[in-house]
């Protein structure tokens, strides 16, 4: 459905630059752009109305990082840690994914996306051992209704390497340059050597950004970016994701090479790449956006995102007072900052001014959160407060991406689930077979480590009822 659209009486919010919050006002989209948002708007002929009373117009949002090569694992690694993470894709498993599995994924992971409102995702696409595996990424990703980045990247293979082979070149020639968006992915070790300054060339000479898993703890840190910012590699395009374990030195130079950071705040939480880093990245300046990582640990949606990124940076700013002897008594980090990281914050990062808001002439990338079946629909007091503590992917009731009708009345619209679960299914199926039963098993349940209990210096007395006193 690609005519004009009105969604009505709702309250806008329209991260524009004052940060706009119209109660009851219409929102008009014609020709894929904001036309026009007011109250009571005249509308063409033949304008498909969508009733908004009672619910949030917002942006759509934005994740600057996701794996969705993964996503047909789902939940599959719910209890690793990093190291079992690397280990199973890194140095053991990620090498049997088939061109048709990082299809699977990858088409699951999309619609995944779009349903619980997200419009826009960087695919941090790891998994590409061949251009095979490319085009199969690209593939599902061009078959999917959304705005997506290809961030190209092989964990199999040395940077230098991929970047420079023919083949790759020829993909470059072949799928970028048109609707899909295009980064390089990889990260910097620190060696000394810098072998990663090749791939840093290709990127420059192809005029694409590179997106770096920066400051994960025991895998990339201060040495990485010291090489980076030396060489000249640090550009107001790279983006730092996650950006914990890092030196006031690293912040200082992403601060003043003007780069960004990805945050995804269930992740850092849970695997280990250091403490959620917003904390941190509010003191030194640094843009922030926001991303969930991986569906084979974590949830999907931006609302989990915004939820415990809130959750972490307010907790951090309490343990430390605590410390000092002294009590917060006002938040700095406010919900509607983090509303603003899942939306404008997104679209900073991937230089789109274009997206992240609402306002007259810019795309028409449009979520409404309303469900009349949910006792927590109501009252709407604080807008934001409400998409950052209430809201979840079931209240996503319609998603507009370009102007066009993606999802409505909570259903997507034109996906074909059974064909995508198929798909997934023959994906499962294939890495079962090629673990076999008991590896399989075992990755999806690690060990548990061993609880030593603290000594107690209390001992208790075995307890004697007072029955002459009633007891």
């Amino acid at each position: 459905m690609t005519g004009p659209i009105v969604l009505r009486g709702g309250t806008v919010l329209t991260l524009d630059d004052t940060h706009r919050v119209l109660p009851g006002e219409d929102v008009l989209v014609t020709g894929g752009e904001i036309a026009a948002i007011g109250p009571g708007l005249e509308v063409p002929a033949g304008t498909t109305e969508i009733d908004a009373t009672g619910g949030i117009v917002m942006p759509g949002m934005i994740d600057t990082h996701r794996h969705l090569w993964q996503t047909a694992m789902r939940g599959y690694g719910a209890d690793w840690t990093l190291t079992q993470y690397f280990v199973w894709y890194y140095l053991e498993w990620g090498k049997v994914f088939r061109p048709e599995d990082i299809h699977a994924g990858n088409l699951l992971g999309a619609w995944e996306a779009l349903e619980a409102g997200v419009t826009t995702t960087v695919d941090w696409s790891h998994g590409l051992q061949t251009t095979q595996h490319a085009d199969a990424a690209a593939d599902a990703l061009e078959a999917v209704p959304g705005r997506f980045v290809l961030a190209y990247g092989n964990i199999q293979d040395a940077p230098a390497n991929w970047t420079g082979t023919p083949e790759f070149r020829d993909f470059v020639s072949r799928r970028t340059g048109g609707d899909l968006g295009f980064q390089l992915a990889f990260d910097v070790t620190g060696d000394p050597e810098f072998p990663e300054k090749p791939a840093f060339e290709v990127a420059r000479e192809l005029g694409v950004p590179v997106t770096t898993h920066a400051g994960v703890w025991g895998a990339t840190g201060d040495d990485g970016i010291r090489l980076m910012h030396d060489h000249g590699f640090m550009t107001p395009e790279t983006i730092y994701v996650h950006s914990t374990s890092l030196s006031a030195d690293s912040y200082h130079r992403i601060a003043a090479t003007g780069g960004s950071a990805s945050v995804s705040t269930e992740s850092e939480q849970s695997a280990g790449q250091g403490y959620p880093s917003t904390w941190a990245l509010r003191q030194y300046g640094i843009p922030v956006s926001l991303s969930m990582d991986t569906s084979v640990w974590w949830s999907g949606d931006l609302f989990s995102a915004m939820r415990t990124t809130l959750g972490a940076d307010r907790s951090r700013e309490h343990l430390e007072a605590h410390a000092k002897g002294d009590t917060v008594t006002h938040a700095a980090l406010r919900a509607e900052q983090v509303v603003e990281w899942a939306t404008r914050g997104g679209a900073a990062a991937l230089g789109r001014p274009d997206l992240g808001r609402l306002e007259v002439g810019k795309k028409a990338d449009v979520v409404l959160l309303k469900n009349e079946h949910s006792p927590v629909s109501f009252p709407l007091l604080n807008p934001y407060g409400h998409v950052a503590f209430q809201a979840q992917r079931g209240d996503v009731h319609t998603v507009l991406v370009d102007g066009r009708i993606v999802k409505r009345d909570g259903r997507l619209v034109g996906v074909d689930l059974p064909a995508v679960r198929r798909q997934v299914e023959s994906t499962v199926e294939h890495l079962r077979g090629q673990l076999g039963e008991e590896a399989w098993a075992k990755g999806m349940n690690p060990d548990v480590p061993e609880t030593k209990i603290l000594d107690n210096p209390y001992t208790y007395t075995s307890y004697q009822s007072d029955t002459t006193h009633g007891g």
